[in-house]
């Protein structure tokens, strides 16, 4: 357990609490790599902020969180009967665990698809807003859910803010409907939606809000494994590139971690694609800063990440760590698979 996400609990918890309190009636997101924290400890902290249902990605993520978590648990994939249907022959699972699975529809085949194999399941129909990934048209929604006897309608939105014209639209289009679940929509447009819509259930999906509310909460840390001084012309790795003098330090950490797995950056500003093109120059010198920070400054890999450490190249004079040090590691928790998650 030597890539660690240290946590502190204490603060972690209060800004659940205080996220918690922004969201009436949250919903709280637990999908994929439960945000670094993993699914079946934020399933617990659900419990404990007494959230009556939890979302779910994915239909494999459904069984784990059914055992972790005492309430209902929405899919928010939709069910497609060539992908889904004998995950949904699991439905007797459903029932014994008092038909806590929650399952997505977007379309009347699909859902007529659903029933055959589980005639019993709960369901919540969703819209196709303007994110344009998943739904069902907006003329279409009021029939489905009719159709369904759906529990709900949920409204996927993009980031940002401005979404209350558009989930407005379709509320007005589904008079019948009583409860909508929504994401990415803030504390405010909340509120106005609720002044505009007295008589609905407005539920908020949060999961990156919640759970990475206070970044100062948590860090990751790595072990120092080995740490060997290096002259000039020396070459390291399996791709034996040239180091700099200095040190090589061996940390925990690669790629089965999430180290350097990032997603492709939006370059939405100049600023951003400059910021690309020179990282991109760099890659291409060999030059890449690591996620690592030693001495109090970030260093660069000696080479790409390997599965589970990673080498680094520390240039001469600076501050040289021992084996058993920690490090923190500054990465994306929701690519992150730490080896074990510590509470303090």
């Amino acid at each position: 357990m030597s890539f660690v996400l240290h946590v502190d609990a204490a603060r972690w918890r209060a800004a659940q609490d205080a996220a918690a309190a922004r969201y009436p009636g949250v919903v709280p997101v637990v999908k994929g790599n439960g945000y670094g924290f993993g699914r079946d400890l934020l399933c617990a902290e659900a419990g404990r902020l007494g959230a009556s249902t939890v979302a779910v990605g994915l239909y494999a993520e459904l069984g784990p969180a059914l055992d972790a978590f005492a309430g209902d648990v929405l899919v928010m994939e939709p069910f497609r009967a060539r992908v889904h249907d004998d995950l949904a022959r699991l439905d007797a699972r459903q029932q014994a665990d008092a038909g806590r699975g929650v399952h997505t529809v977007t379309s009347a085949v699909d859902l007529e698809a659903l029933r055959e194999v589980a005639p019993r399941a709960r369901v919540v129909v969703e819209a196709l807003t303007s994110m344009n990934r998943f739904g069902a048209p907006v003329a279409e929604v009021a029939d489905l859910a009719h159709r369904a006897d759906a529990e709900g309608v949920t409204l996927h939105l993009p980031l940002g803010t401005g979404h209350v014209e558009e989930i407005s639209r379709f509320v007005d289009a589904a008079p019948d409907v009583r409860r909508w679940y929504v994401s990415h929509t803030s504390p405010g447009e909340l509120a106005e939606l609720a002044r505009r819509h007295p008589g609905r259930e407005l539920l908020p999906r949060v999961g990156t809000s919640l759970w990475l509310a206070d970044p100062a909460a948590h860090e990751v840390r790595a072990h120092v494994l080995d740490v060997r001084p290096v002259g000039k012309g020396e070459h390291a790795g399996y791709r034996q590139r040239p180091l700099a003098p200095g040190h090589v330090v061996v940390v925990s950490g690669g790629t089965s971690h999430g180290v350097a797995m990032e997603s492709p950056a939006s370059a939405a500003t100049p600023r951003a694609r400059a910021v690309a093109v020179v990282e991109g120059l760099l890659e291409a010198a060999h030059r890449v800063t690591s996620p690592f920070t030693v001495g109090g400054r970030r260093v660069r890999f000696a080479e790409p990440p390997h599965m589970q450490c990673s080498l680094l190249s520390l240039p001469a004079g600076g501050a040289v760590p021992s084996v058993g040090d920690t490090v923190p590691v500054r990465m994306r928790l929701t690519t992150a698979y730490p080896d074990a998650v510590e509470l303090h």
